[in-house]
């Protein structure tokens, strides 16, 4: 009995609900459904997709692995299943670009020879803390003198040397990240100084100059952008390292890096210390790798035509040696990204324009997919409208949009749909983009595809390390920004005109 007056209460009150449906007028019936299709969205399904992504069964997603196609197919296996359409030709969501990758396996270390009554002791420096093996190292060993040269360029247009007045050859180096100038306080000088701030360039210029290793004063984080010679050996260090490099020298490394910073002139020398680099690599030149893309065509006869692109990284470290989950970098993205694509495909109210659902492959190899993606484009890139590009928005309670300031009126569209309907902190940043790329939407931005990029802040978070796991994620922050982005993207690919390059 309890049963049926239950039924019958439930049967009355969804039937209110339909009648009440019914009787609004057309505009609030419309919203209605927009916004039935925005709360379908699920912090809790979005971790669930965290957790898949960051699992161990992907081994970190390194793209050109076994473990980073299936992650793809696992994308390609929801896209299917919500209706989103594979985009390349013969129905294929996989878009394959070749890939060199590294793999890591355990048995990796740095340590510090220490002399001592006509010996030496050993001092070794711990995994993670202390170093991180190169992710593109080669395999083998290497002990010897370590030479400092400050940030390794070799730039006579400059009138600047690293390597002048030192001999590396068989020799280890200790060398500095990025370049003594920023792109920030001097935009013009730093331009000068951009080709010398790239990974590839300072570990090619150190084999040519004769070094056999190498100590990178970068972290200590994981990080697979850089160029293989199986003859050079790398990790990566913190202030630990440099701080026993430096000791007993007469310097101080802060002090060096100043100096380097106010003359722009080398401060390189020959410390004195003698280390170890040892990295147990396998090196795969003939690597493949995938762009998930899929494709939600627009109801317009003539706005179909034209995307708008919702895009993040698939990819993440892999091992180096240990698992690198990548939970917020970027699975977060991707689940992001999926939880928009199934409340679009069944929302009632479809979009006029079409709209893309892009996964990269080898964001952090280099910005290769998005790069392969923009120089053989699915949609041709003057019908490309927007990118909206998400990194890293699985921790915090706020929101970065950088390139905001950049376009103001794509910017409107996101500030209204939070306005009305999230409630989030969402800061409109600037976008010089005159650095070394970093994200995919640098390379869509240099190709005059108008780009906002959107990241979350606000809580603690670990950045290319193991540390950045499920434990980290925060669901709240992006169950509110995918709805925050479907409500927006849905706006503008219904809009009769879109212009954002103005």
């Amino acid at each position: 009995m309890k049963n049926k007056k239950l039924f019958s209460f439930l049967f009355l009150l969804g039937l209110g609900y339909f009648l009440a449906v019914q009787s609004l007028p057309a505009e609030e019936k419309e919203e209605e459904k927009l916004l039935q299709s925005m709360h379908s969205i699920s912090s809790h399904n979005l971790f669930d997709y965290v957790k898949e992504l960051a699992s161990d069964k992907y081994a970190g997603r390194l793209t050109g692995t076994e473990e980073y196609n299936a992650s793809a197919e696992w994308v390609v296996s929801h896209f299917k299943k919500w209706g989103i359409a594979p985009a390349l030709s013969q129905n294929s969501y996989l878009q394959a670009f070749p890939i060199p990758y590294t793999l890591v396996f355990k048995g990796c270390e740095v340590y510090l020879h220490l002399p001592s009554k006509g010996s030496a002791i050993k001092k070794y420096y711990q995994y993670e803390s202390e170093f991180i093996p190169g992710s593109t190292s080669g395999s083998g060993e290497v002990t010897a003198e370590v030479i400092y040269v400050g940030y390794g360029a070799t730039a006579p247009e400059l009138g600047y040397d690293d390597y002048k007045g030192v001999d590396v050859k068989g020799k280890i180096i200790l060398m500095e990240r990025e370049a003594p100038v920023s792109p920030d306080k001097d935009p013009e000088l730093f331009k000068k100084w951009r080709p010398y701030s790239f990974h590839q360039y300072k570990m090619e210029n150190a084999v040519a100059h004769g070094a056999k290793g190498m100590l990178y004063n970068y972290g200590p984080i994981s990080n697979p952008n850089n160029s293989y010679d199986k003859g050079f050996i790398y990790s990566h260090v913190g202030s630990a390292v440099v701080s026993d490099v430096f000791s007993g020298t007469g310097r101080k490394h802060k002090n060096v890096v100043a100096k380097i910073k106010k003359t722009l002139k080398p401060q390189s020398f020959a410390t004195g210390k003698t280390f170890t680099i040892k990295n147990i690599t396998e090196h795969h030149p003939e690597g493949v790798g995938y762009n998930v893309i899929g494709i939600l065509e627009g109801s317009d006869p003539v706005l179909k035509e034209e995307v708008i692109i919702l895009g993040g990284h698939l990819d993440h470290l892999g091992r180096c040696y240990e698992i690198m989950p990548g939970a917020s970098d970027n699975a977060s993205a991707v689940s992001v990204i999926m939880g928009i694509a199934e409340a679009m495909s069944k929302c009632p109210i479809k979009p006029r324009r079409s709209v893309m659902f892009l996964c990269f492959g080898a964001e952090e190899q280099g910005i290769v997919g998005s790069g392969y993606y923009l120089e053989h484009p699915v949609v041709p890139l003057e019908k490309t409208l927007a990118f909206v590009n998400i990194d890293g928005v699985g921790c915090g309670d706020k929101l970065e949009a950088l390139a905001a300031k950049n376009y103001p009126e794509f910017w409107k569209f996101i500030e209204k749909a939070n306005q009305k309907y999230i409630h989030r902190v969402v800061n409109p940043g600037y976008f010089a983009n005159i650095a070394r790329p970093r994200l995919d939407a640098a390379r869509f931005m240099w190709k005059d595809v108008p780009s906002i990029s959107f990241s979350a802040y606000g809580s603690r978070s670990y950045y290319h390390i193991t540390k950045d796991d499920v434990d980290m994620i925060t669901p709240e922050i992006m169950q509110d920004l995918a709805q925050l982005l479907f409500i927006a993207t849905l706006d503008m690919a219904n809009q009769d005109s879109l212009d954002f390059r103005k």
